[in-house]
């Protein structure tokens, strides 16, 4: 006997207060793009910007069946921040044809979809639009930077019984994605799979520092001057790996590298406020020449303690490859006898 097709995992998707970097990542989802991905697992797109054929009234239609009920929507994706300006109303961001705010919208379709995933830090936390020099009043889905509340309100919950579900990032690594709604399709997400910030845990209970191709700098604190320097960029260059949510250097990102593994110091873009580091992104700020971010679960006095300990302790192989763009003193031969 044949077995039925179980029917399709429908996903709907809408920029807010977006770049569209977010989408551009998906693209890349490996081996063979987002589309043929999400195929594999029975996921569709009911509608996407960038994506999809349709436009003008038939989106309109499409998304008035959504609010209706008529359409049934698995998964709602939000890319971008929430712009609820001026002064509350939204307008800032209105759905064109539609007359409506786009925050409008997406709290109408919330209230239909079985799950809600914000996708990327602007839809999870307000990011880059909700930076204080920005006059948008832009909010995540369900945070304000760190704060609970954002459009939907602390304490919403889908029609599925989960809070938004943030894949965060700027943008988010197109593996988080696709995995995130294929456990959401399988059922296999659940409230104690997230953390504290709504990200599913089986990449945010990672840090970008866990298998950094700079490693071994880091452990003799062997620091980068420059960007194009192979020492750690933690010490001079602003790279927050240490305190930042993700498996971004052993997932790796369009076929094998990660930020630092570029000389692109991590700026922490998995976690609320990034986007208002104390200093510059790529500089690291310091008092009394000690690093303000130090490591998660590290005290102070022993990351000055380990470092002085750790820099003594460094080979000179170590040291020199540190600041030069290639490796000029390669790891000793030892011998087989």
């Amino acid at each position: 006997m044949q077995r039925e097709t179980p029917p399709p995992f429908h996903v709907l998707w809408l920029q807010a207060g977006s770049c569209g970097g977010c989408t551009m990542s998906a693209l890349g989802a490996e081996p063979a793009g987002l589309s043929d991905a999400l195929a594999r697992a029975n996921i569709s797109f009911l509608w996407h910007p960038s994506l999809a054929e349709e436009g003008g009234g038939d989106v309109l239609r499409l998304l008035e069946r959504c609010r209706s009920g008529a359409q049934a929507i698995d998964a709602l994706c939000i890319e971008g921040a929430i712009l609820t300006g001026p002064n509350g109303t939204g307008k800032f961001q209105i759905l064109a044809g539609s007359g409506r705010p786009m925050a409008w919208w997406v709290g109408e379709l919330a209230r239909h979809a079985r799950f809600v995933v914000a996708v990327g830090s602007c839809a999870a936390y307000g990011a880059i639009p909700a930076a204080q020099t920005v006059p948008t009043e832009a909010c995540g889905l369900q945070y304000c930077g760190e704060d609970p509340g954002g459009l939907l309100g602390d304490g919403w919950m889908s029609a599925g019984g989960l809070p938004v579900i943030n894949v965060a990032g700027c943008a988010p690594h197109p593996g988080w994605l696709v995995e995130t709604l294929t456990a959401l399709k399988a059922g296999e997400l659940r409230a104690n799979d997230l953390d504290s910030y709504g990200r599913p845990r089986f990449w945010a209970n990672h840090l970008a520092h866990h298998g950094c191709a700079r490693n071994e700098y880091y452990e003799f604190k062997a620091s980068a001057a420059a960007h194009s320097h192979l020492g750690c960029l933690m010490e001079n260059l602003g790279c927050k790996g240490t305190q930042a949510p993700g498996d971004c250097s052993f997932r790796l990102w369009n076929g094998g590298r990660s930020c630092p593994d570029t000389g692109y110091a991590c700026i922490n873009c998995t976690s609320p406020g990034f986007e208002e580091p104390v200093g510059a992104f790529l500089e690291t700020p310091k008092i009394a020449g000690i690093p303000i971010g130090l490591p998660v679960d590290m005290p102070k006095a022993w990351f000055v303690a380990l470092s002085a300990l750790s820099k003594s302790a460094t080979p000179e192989r170590v040291r020199k490859n540190a600041r030069e763009d290639h490796v000029v003193v390669p790891p000793r031969r030892r011998s087989s006898s």
